[in-house]
Formats: structure tokens, C-alpha cells, sequence
């Protein structure tokens, strides 16, 4: 026979409270060995102690609930490594947020920081595009990955060198208050676009006007994009655009991959913003 205890005893021994053991009764994250049908009074089993200790542990890590389910269904040496993962990728969260507070510190107590920024002369440019909206940064990267294999199984002529650098256009914010959204953008070389996006149905065609665009130049591969590393880049070229009387029309980033052979495997990128003609 199961030794069980009531949902007040659990709560006491795991350090769960039993509005937190109703909560994770109802997503399938801590079930009670028996429910009362008579009362829907809640039963635990001696057994469930240590799990729910694991779980009360990992929510005081800040472990969002669907990661901790699918810790909890795992074996010791996969839950251990899951954990490992979890909390590195914390620590590299936590230290971009300290830097990017650093960087604000330092602004608002008038310290300058100079980046160097860059003009660059766009010329008129068909373009294939994949838009969507994106909850964090993770479905950014997955539209890349999406936009990059679209190209890959059905090449399309891309138009040459620095022209043809395909970038990553931001509409808004990407954080758990705006959704993007955002855009992956190639320009091809075509006399009709209508014909060549005909033969890509899932991407949108459309037509970029000439334009000038400031850049601060991250580097290869995007390591650099960390919130300090956008709020000091995206001033800067505020700042530099104002200074010229010009309007920047938007945040974009931008990938220029090395030629076939080199070693180099990652992309050049760059922080970009179009500039209107006058600030009127």
C-alpha cells in the first residue's frame, strides 16, 4: 500500500505552496496520486518528495515551467545536463543585462563611447523576404534558419557583392513585450522579379528603393549583438544620423558571407540603419 499525504503535509515537506501544487496539478507538471472524488481533496505519495523538491529547487533557478516538465521526465545524468545548459545560458543572459545597465550608467553620467560608424550607397534592389512575427530571439534565429534552407534547396540568383549582402530587418522590439516583427531579406538579380518570385511562393517580392545607410561594424558573426552592444550601436548611428540631418528609417542587420573556398565560415555583419534624405 502507497503511503499518502494530504496536499497541506506536502506542501509543508517540499516547500510548495498548495496554490503552487494546484497549478502544476493542472499542467501535468506534479500529479497527485489520488484525488478525493467526493471532495477533490488532493493525496501525494512519500515517493513524489524529492521530485517536487527538484521542481521547488529549479523554479527558485527562474526555470520557466514547460523546461522544468521536461526536466522532471527525465533521467538523472539528462536532467543534469539540462540543468548544466539551463544555467549557463542564465549567466550569459545575466551578463549581457549587466553590461547593457553598465552602458546606461555610463550615458546618462555623460560619458561618451565612440563607434565607428560608417555611410554606404544602396542602389534600387529587388528583393525576396520572409516576414514574420517573433516572441524572443530564439524564432528570429529559426526564420534565418528557415529563409537560409529555402535558398539552399532552390538557389536564386543573388545579386553580387556588397549589393547583394542579405540582412535582417527589425520592425519593433523582439522581447516579451512586442513580437517583432521581423524580416530576412536577400536581393537577387533579376530583369522581373515577378517571374523569379513566382518560383518561391512561401517569399514575398518587392522593391527597395536607392538609399543611403549608416553601419557599425560587429564583426563576424553576430557574438556582438548583445543589448549593450544594440543600445550603444543603434545611439550612435541616432546620433551620427542627426548630426547630418538625417532621418534613420528602422534597425537592420546585415550579412555579408564570405566567397566560396575562404576559410572564414561566418558572415561579416554589420548594425545598419536607412537614412531618409532630410529630417523634413
Amino acid at each position: 500500500m502507497v503511503d499518502l499525504i494530504n496536499i497541506g503535509e506536502f506542501a509543508r515537506q517540499t516547500r510548495l505552496s498548495p496554490k503552487a501544487l494546484r497549478l502544476y496539478d493542472e499542467l501535468g507538471l506534479l500529479l497527485p496520486a489520488r484525488v478525493d472524488t467526493a471532495n477533490g481533496y488532493r493525496f501525494y505519495a512519500v515517493e513524489q518528495i524529492e521530485p517536487a523538491r527538484l521542481v521547488a529547487a529549479l523554479r527558485q533557478l527562474d526555470m520557466p515551467l514547460s523546461e522544468i516538465k521536461a526536466v522532471a521526465g527525465m533521467e538523472a545524468n539528462g536532467a543534469a545536463r539540462a540543468i548544466a545548459d539551463y544555467w549557463s545560458a542564465s549567466e550569459d543572459h545575466h551578463l549581457a543585462r549587466r553590461e547593457l545597465a553598465a552602458y546606461l550608467v555610463e550615458r546618462l553620467q555623460g560619458k561618451e563611447i565612440a563607434v565607428e560608424v560608417t555611410m554606404h550607397s544602396l542602389p534600387a534592389r529587388h528583393l525576396l523576404c520572409l516576414k514574420r512575427q517573433a516572441p524572443d530571439e530564439a524564432a528570429v534565429w529559426k526564420l534565418g534558419k528557415d529563409f537560409i534552407a529555402i535558398m539552399r534547396e532552390r538557389p536564386m540568383p543573388r545579386l553580387g557583392g556588397h549589393d547583394g549582402a542579405a540582412f535582417l530587418i527589425y520592425y519593433g522590439e523582439v522581447n516579451a513585450d512586442s513580437d517583432g516583427p521581423v524580416e530576412w531579406c536577400q536581393p537577387i538579380e533579376a530583369d522581373n522579379l515577378e517571374v523569379v518570385a513566382a518560383s518561391y511562393p512561401e517569399l514575398q517580392g518587392r522593391d527597395e528603393a536607392a538609399h543611403d545607410e549608416a553601419r557599425v561594424h560587429m564583426g563576424t558573426g553576430d557574438s556582438q549583438l548583445s543589448p549593450a552592444f544594440w543600445a550603444q550601436a543603434g545611439q550612435s548611428l541616432q546620433d551620427w544620423a542627426r548630426d547630418l540631418g538625417r532621418l534613420p528609417l528602422g534597425v537592420r542587420i546585415v550579412y555579408e558571407w564570405p566567397s566560396p573556398g575562404a576559410t572564414d565560415q561566418g558572415p561579416d555583419c554589420s548594425f545598419a540603419m536607412p537614412l531618409a534624405s532630410t529630417l523634413s
